[in-house]
């Protein structure tokens, strides 16, 4: 019997033949998450409210103020103790032994035995002041009483009232029981409030002193931010040194190792101590450790120096305010006095400041000069700096050389008498020629009659390396380049530097990155003044300032190149340099370009006019009334032995040797002959324009016949 199936509902879905059957997956609900335990989630809680930084700032404060108190407790009683007693006499007692200074150990010694005298007779007295203390207040009491009844006798004498004689005493009497009553009033309070005033007291002494430990002090003060220079710093920070000997000589010391320091001074942004080592520690093993030093004194390693004053067994520290070093410095005097004027004999460069926030000016008298340092670091402006200064004193004449030829020295142009800018090697040769005429120069002063005097002659190369590593020679294969015997430039520049400097022919050299290559040993230790900007090693110091100098403390090594920027490190006797050191770091005033233009100007307006030479002319045939005309420029009238000077310096192969009888021989006869203007003798301007003119038209005249 088959069976019937009955559908009651219509499938909503069509099927079809080809259907796959559709299959249900059933999913399971997730189980539900576990709660957390309730000592897991308390200790979160407590763990996040703990390390909070809330927390931790409400922490330190407690616990800082409250040591505050604690240790102001124990300061005040320290000093209680060194006052009575001849605690602080011993320690410096020890102190001074222990550096090894026994003359101040026996002052120390004579000190302790007056005081323990001095407190002998105290306590003797003591003995018997209680009798002296009371018949002095019986005789007192008496003399009183005595007073205040005479008082009342004179007011009932005045008055003529028998009982005004005792108004002075009952008067008295009365006022101490008014005294009486207001302490009675005030001592319950007093008595109340006194020891939180106590404590507030010890509050405020620890305070003062941050008689904290450090995690407990404030956040400026934990990094050491600001943190001003003390003895106790000072003394720390060379205990921890990482010196065996100095730190043990510290630790027996005790807390008098302050022993040690002399007074500290305010020295520009900054402080000034000097140390005495201990015997054992020598000068130059705290000099090495420079940066550790800095850091014990939280400061930066540029903000740090070291150097050896004239006292043995003794260093230098300057240290800077933090932060202070990366102020910039005031503009330049010749920025700021369009009055200011040159002596090149007597007068000082205004160049910057020291490390103490003073003028540092330097001599330019007969001082061959080398400023050195790596690239982009202000060598050209420290060095046209000084040349601007020197512009203004009328006298001094300029050859320039300018192997960068960015027009670094261009504001020269009609200032100095040559001037040569570029790069390429025929711009290192033209340098060499005109260092070359240099020598010629300095060696026909030196054969003048002795006494003669010279007006100075600066010769200035800037980028001085680039000659010295000149590869090209000459048609007798001469390197222009180099530091042999043969090397032009090379042997140009020792022979100024053997014997300029006696008649005023001084050589400028400014260079980058020495090398005994780019800058030969001979050369740089024939410079007076010698600075040095930032370098990378100490080795390449000692190369632009010499051994002596960094022996000394001197180190442009430690300069930070890019933040130092025109920070120099000078070794020369043309500047004042602190007694027993061997140099000076000076921050130079920075002079832009615009501004230097403003300066020369001002010095041309000094002078009667410079014709700047570019290029130097050799071989080729001159025109003496031309080049005549030339020299002299602007100028009415000039004299005869400037104008030869100038032409010499126009043109030394054609020039170089003439006489006021050369002179006198090509202007003979022309109408522009020298004459005598206010007792010597000139040439005019006006009378060679004419003659010149007048030889034009001749020459015209024949050519048309």
């Amino acid at each position: 019997m088959s069976e019937n199936v009955v559908h009651l509902h219509k499938p909503t879905d069509p099927t079809t033949a080809d259907a796959a059957p559709t299959v249900l997956t059933v999913v399971p609900d997730a189980p539900p998450a576990r709660p957390v335990p309730l000592w897991v989630r308390s200790g979160r809680a407590v763990k996040t409210a703990v390390t909070h930084e809330r927390t931790k700032t409400v922490v330190r404060a407690t616990a800082r103020h409250s040591l505050y108190t604690l240790n102001g407790g124990r300061i005040v009683a320290r000093r209680a103790w060194d006052g009575r007693t001849g605690s602080r006499y011993e320690r410096m007692l020890r102190a001074a032994e222990a550096s090894g200074n026994y003359e101040v150990a026996e002052e120390w010694e004579e000190r302790l035995q007056r005081f323990r005298e001095a407190r002998h007779r105290r306590r003797m007295d003591l003995l018997h002041s209680p009798v002296d203390a009371a018949k002095g207040v019986a005789v007192g009491t008496g003399m009183s009483i005595g007073v205040l009844v005479a008082l009342g006798i004179v007011m009932a004498i005045n008055t003529g009232q028998v009982g005004d004689v005792i108004t002075p005493l009952s008067a008295t009497v009365d006022f101490i029981a008014l005294l009486i009553r207001i302490v009675q009033i005030v001592w319950g309070p007093a008595l109340t409030i006194g020891p939180f005033l106590a404590l507030l007291a010890l509050w405020s002494v620890g305070r003062k002193q941050q008689a904290a430990p450090n995690w407990a002090l404030p956040a400026n003060v934990r990094t050491g931010e600001g943190e001003p220079i003390t003895p106790s710093i000072v003394v720390k920070a060379l205990r921890d040194l990482g010196i065996p000997a100095l730190r043990k000589a510290i630790q027996e010391m005790g807390d008098a190792g302050a022993g040690m320091l002399g007074p500290i001074r305010i020295a520009g942004c900054g402080v000034e101590v000097d140390v005495t080592l201990p015997s054992g520690v020598s000068t130059n093993e705290v000099q090495n450790k420079r940066r550790k030093l800095a850091e014990n004194l939280t400061r930066h390693e540029h903000e740090v120096f070291i150097t050896i004053p004239e006292a043995a067994r003794t260093v230098r520290l300057w240290i800077a305010d933090s932060g202070a070093l990366d102020e910039p410095i005031g503009p330049s005097p010749l920025v700021t006095d369009e009055t200011l004027t040159a002596d090149y004999a007597k007068g000082k460069a205004p160049w910057g400041q020291d490390l103490r926030g003073d003028a540092a000016a330097l001599s330019l008298y007969q001082r061959h000069l080398l400023i050195t340092g790596l690239s982009n670091q202000g060598k050209t402006a420290a060095l046209r700096a000084l040349a601007l200064w020197l512009a203004l004193d009328r006298s001094v004449e300029f050859w320039m050389g300018d192997l960068k030829g960015v027009g670094d020295w261009a504001m020269f142009d009609g200032l100095a008498t040559k001037l040569i800018q570029g790069p390429t090697d025929d711009h290192v040769i033209q340098v060499t020629e005109m260092v070359e005429d240099a020598v010629e120069e300095m060696n026909r002063r030196l054969q003048a009659p002795p006494g003669t005097t010279f007006p100075p002659l600066i010769v200035i190369v800037d980028e001085a390396q680039v000659a010295f590593m000149c590869p090209v020679k000459d048609e007798d294969k001469r390197p222009y380049g180099g530091s042999s015997s043969t090397s032009r430039y090379f042997m140009a520049a020792r022979k100024i530097h053997n014997q300029g400097r006696a008649v005023n022919v001084l050589l400028w050299q400014g260079t980058q990155d020495p090398t005994d290559q780019n800058l030969p040993k001979l050369v740089r230790e024939g410079a007076h003044t010698r600075a040095s900007l930032a370098l990378g090693t100490e080795s390449q110091a000692r190369m632009a300032l010499g051994d002596k100098a960094v022996d000394g403390g001197a180190a442009p090594n430690l300069l930070r190149p890019g933040l130092d920027k025109g920070t120099l490190v000078v070794a020369s006797d043309g500047i004042e340099i602190p007694k027993g050191q061997s140099s000076i770091t000076v921050r130079t005033h920075y002079i832009s370009t615009d501004d230097a233009e403003l300066i020369a100007a001002r010095a041309k307006r000094l002078r009667d006019g410079v014709t700047t030479l570019h290029a130097i002319e050799r071989g080729e045939e001159r025109d003496p009334l031309a080049d005549i005309a030339s020299v002299l420029g602007d100028a009415a009238r000039l004299r005869t032995q400037e104008v030869i000077t100038r032409l010499a310096a126009l043109n030394a192969g054609a020039y170089g040797k003439w006489s006021f009888l050369d002179l006198k021989r090509v202007l003979e006869g022309t109408g522009a002959e020298p004459y005598k203007s206010d007792g010597v003798m000139v040439v005019g301007r006006d009378r060679l324009a004419r003659a010149l003119a007048n030889r034009d038209t001749e020459g015209s005249a024949s050519a048309s016949g």
